[in-house]
C-alpha cells in the first residue's frame, strides 16, 4: 500500500484553506461568506487528518469529527439567522448590515 507524502496533504489543505479565504473575502453575500468559512475549516480538517495518519494517532481524527459536528450546527444556526436577516432587511448583501439596531 502506498502512502501520500505529508507535504502533499499539507499543500492540499493549504490550497483548500486559501480557496475558502478568497471566497470569504471576495464575496458580499452572507451565504457565500459562510461557505468560505466552512471551506476554510475543511482545509484545516484535511491537515489534521493527514498529520494524524502520519504519526499514527487517532486524536486528530477524533478532533476533526467533533469540529465537523460543530460546523454543521454552526451552519444551521447561520442559515436561520440569514432567513431572519432576509425577512428583516430584504437583502443578504453584507454591505447593507453596517449598523446593529435592537
Amino acid at each position: 500500500m502506498t502512502t501520500v507524502p505529508l507535504e502533499h496533504i499539507l499543500a492540499l489543505g493549504l490550497f483548500v484553506f486559501l480557496m475558502g479565504t478568497a471566497c470569504a473575502l471576495a464575496r458580499r453575500n452572507l451565504i457565500m461568506i459562510l461557505l468560505g468559512v466552512e471551506t476554510m475549516l475543511n482545509g484545516c480538517g484535511i491537515v489534521l487528518i493527514g498529520a494524524s495518519l502520519k504519526w499514527r494517532s487517532l486524536g486528530g481524527q477524533a478532533f476533526i469529527l467533533f469540529v465537523f459536528a460543530l460546523t454543521a450546527a454552526e451552519a444551521a444556526v447561520g442559515l436561520a439567522l440569514f432567513v431572519h436577516a432576509r425577512k428583516r432587511a430584504g437583502t443578504l448583501d453584507s454591505s447593507q448590515y453596517s449598523t446593529m439596531k435592537g
